[in-house]
């Protein structure tokens, strides 16, 4: 949760324009769990630039790849 209010509170300071930079492993399941509660109705993650930074290239349905586990998460 602290992970998650960090992420949003710096996306407020930046006026909504915000980049991240995503890894994989737990970082996926805390982040869908805890990151829409804390961004909230004001967030505006449209305007979040999100890349990940430890991609694998593997097809995006095999269990190592990190797109395809944010995009089921």
């Amino acid at each position: 949760r602290a992970l998650a209010r960090l992420v949003t509170e710096q996306a407020a300071r930046t006026g909504g324009r915000f980049s991240l930079g995503l890894s994989g492993g737990s970082l996926v399941e805390m982040l869908a769990r805890d990151l829409p509660p804390a961004a909230g109705p004001s967030a505006a993650p449209e305007r979040w630039l999100v890349a990940l930074c430890d991609e694998r290239l593997v097809p995006l349905d095999h269990p190592e790849s990190n797109t395809g586990a944010y995009q089921v998460s």
